[in-house]
């Protein structure tokens, strides 16, 4: 798989040039105080990532779940298997930060709640369809923005404790339906469907952050955010997962999803800015 990323690179930095000035102006903005050969190391090494990323998630299409566990190690499994053993469901919130694909692929064999795992799908529907196949092939569900609500009310009926995933630093499509805080120092809004169904029926709401051990290779760490969410006050676990996740990609800032328009859109005047 190194030696297919390694050919990718230069024809996606160099040729195809994928997205460079989105990616160059977001660090720019997202990094002030780094200077040019800073942030010109950060963006080729984050084109050499996202180049193993697209290979890992060819690979992720037909790989045998053993292959997958070889390359993507859960530390602390027990602090979400804890709440299975309660018969209690659980949100797990992250971003698109180093390999997401293979914990979406193989969330109902690393943990012991059934795996579900919440995203917007593809806009062709033939390749959606054919993806959706290929990653639930292991048992993960996949469902969309606009089913959640009944999935949830289905498993909670139902007494089925759940592990739903949710990558939550995509830009929201709706600014007035968003949390709007200060990230990367810039106005930033964040989706708030993980904490409102995990406000709603009182789930425990798990932070994972995954680090890139070497090429290929990842660990994955879980983190409470918050045990008891209907006893803490309105977007409190949102900010707490916006420090988090800022903390995250300070660390390695070469890993997240910078070629993403995540600041594409504007605070409109009538929606307040949280400052903690």
């Amino acid at each position: 798989m190194r030696l297919l990323s390694d050919i990718l690179f230069p024809i996606v930095y160099y040729l195809v040039r994928y997205r460079r000035q989105v990616t160059r102006t977001n660090l720019r903005n997202a990094y002030p105080e780094k200077s040019s050969a800073e942030l010109g190391r950060i963006e080729r090494e984050y084109y050499r990532h996202i180049c193993d990323l697209l290979v890992e998630g060819l690979h992720n299409l037909y790989c045998h779940p053993r292959s997958i566990m070889r390359r993507y190690r859960c530390e602390n499994r027990q602090l979400v298997n804890q709440y299975y053993e309660q018969g209690q469901s659980v949100v797990l919130i992250s971003s698109h930060y180093n390999n997401w694909e293979y914990m979406v692929s193989s969330l109902n064999f690393q943990l012991m709640h059934l795996g579900i795992g919440v995203g917007k799908p593809l806009n062709d529907k033939s390749v959606a369809g054919y993806i959706t196949r290929r990653r639930s092939r292991f048992g993960t569900e996949i469902v969309g923005p606009d089913n959640v609500r009944q999935t949830i009310d289905y498993y909670q009926k139902h007494h089925v404790p759940c592990a739903y995933m949710m990558l939550s630093d995509q830009s929201p499509s709706n600014e007035h339906k968003s949390y709007w805080t200060l990230f990367m120092h810039q106005e930033t809004p964040f989706l708030y469907g993980a904490e409102y169904f995990a406000r709603k029926y009182d789930l425990p709401v798990i932070y994972y952050e995954v680090t890139k051990e070497r090429r290929g290779h990842y660990k994955v760490r879980f983190e409470l955010l918050c045990d008891k969410p209907s006893k803490v006050p309105q977007y409190t676990i949102t900010a707490r997962y916006v420090k988090r996740l800022e903390q995250t990609i300070s660390q390695a800032p070469q890993y997240w999803l910078w070629s993403h328009k995540r600041w594409k859109r504007k605070r409109p005047s009538d929606m307040p800015l949280n400052v903690s």
